[in-house]
């Protein structure tokens, strides 16, 4: 049996009819750029995740960029972050001139650790005065702690970009009066950041990105930072760039949005079958297979709260993960490694002064996760070949 680590085609075949006619329109439209596809996707995303604004960008990376300059990081300022995550959430600050201060992670959720955040901004008065803005990433499909990052946030008058490229629609209990209240992931902090890349959640045939924010001002200088920092009528405000959501991206996402939740569901559906199967295979009583935890979980339960965890990928933990991932290959089952060098190790920022920056559980995920398939459409006989396999691994069959 062959089980890809994703299948598009499954996903476009039913709305296949409706996307074409979509995108045909928008070609006899004429309307290339920008236009009213792209105003109502970003009315849909604003409304999905109930916050008031919503701009269409070129991608996921550029959403960040455009949080990023809008809040005014440059040169010379510094952006705290996790390195567990994918290059463009370090390549964003970099490129403003700005650096990354590196924070650990949770072991259990992967996601930055606000513990360390706390030990970090109370260190050194100096250091902290130089922080623009504090960059979580919502990995994997679930929330980092913002109820614990953003008080802290506040206290020290830092705001706060999520990095929502792999949650959208996922949520996060804050706290208000001693009750949990759920946010969406994006409308927590000053903006919240999206990426349309086909592989997420709400994928594109292409590149798109969007970023969602409560704040008009904010909203504002942003949409002039989208067109060139142009106020209208060639009067150039700031310099921006050229960061457009194209029209037939629009259009495909316009159609997806609606199906979203109940993409989300089948995700959680898939990830609590395969937690079935390695249990009952006895994995996790042998410690060889550790499943992803959906730390929200008990609390989104006893709040009637769907979409605590949205599985845009199921991570586990395991022994021998190198052997294993090129085991499972050889058997026709796809997967990956997210993400096998952290970002203060990458090349390129070699000589940056990283060398000793020391994030044990950082590099001890890179060293030992791996993504299995959890798209919608996988069925439960794939999955049951996925783990037979892992066990015929551990049993010894190399």
């Amino acid at each position: 049996m062959q089980v890809p680590l994703l299948d598009l085609k499954a996903q476009l075949a039913p709305l296949r009819d409706e996307i074409l006619r979509e995108m045909t329109e928008v070609i006899d439209s004429t309307c290339y750029i920008m236009g009213p596809r792209v105003t109502a996707l970003e009315e849909g995303v604003a409304a999905y995740c109930a916050t008031s604004h919503a701009l269409g960008v070129s991608s996921g990376t550029d959403a960040l960029l455009v949080a990023l300059m809008g809040l005014g990081v440059g040169p010379g300022d510094l952006v705290l972050t996790t390195a567990y995550s994918f290059f463009a959430t370090m390549g964003s600050v970099l490129r403003l001139g700005a650096r990354p201060v590196f924070v650990d992670i949770d072991p259990v959720s992967f996601n930055i650790d606000p513990e360390r955040i706390e030990e970090l901004l109370a260190a050194d008065p100096d250091f902290t005065a130089r922080i623009k803005a504090i960059l979580p990433v919502h990995l994997y499909g679930q929330c980092a702690d913002m109820a614990k990052i953003l008080p802290l946030a506040a206290r020290y008058g830092i705001p706060v970009v999520e990095d929502a490229a792999q949650a959208i629609g996922a949520c996060c209990p804050l706290v208000a009066d001693g009750e949990p209240v759920w946010r969406r992931a994006g409308a927590m902090g000053a903006a919240g950041c999206f990426s349309f890349f086909p592989s997420k959640n709400l994928g594109g045939v292409g590149d798109g990105g969007m970023v969602v924010t409560g704040d008009g001002a904010l909203y504002e200088r942003m949409r002039m930072i989208r067109v060139h920092g142009d106020a209208g009528r060639y009067d150039h405000r700031v310099v921006g760039g050229n960061f457009r959501l194209d029209p037939l991206q629009a259009a495909v996402l316009k159609v997806k949005l609606p199906h979203l939740s109940d993409w989300h569901q089948a995700r959680r559906r898939n990830a609590a079958t395969y937690n079935r199967l390695f249990a009952a295979a006895g994995l996790l009583a042998s410690g060889q297979v550790q499943p992803p935890r959906a730390v929200y979980g008990e609390q989104a339960a006893a709040s009637g709260v769907a979409d605590h965890h949205i599985y845009n990928q199921y991570v586990l933990r395991v022994v021998d993960r190198d052997a294993l991932v090129e085991y499972l290959q050889r058997q026709g089952v796809g997967v990956a490694i997210y993400y096998p060098v952290p970002l203060h190790r990458q090349q390129c920022v070699a000589g940056l002064g990283y060398e000793s920056l020391v994030l044990a559980e950082t590099e001890r995920a890179a060293a030992e996760t791996v993504a299995l398939p959890i798209y919608p459409e996988l069925t439960e006989a794939m999955q049951e070949f996925v783990v037979e396999r892992i066990s015929a691994f551990y049993r010894g069959e190399r």
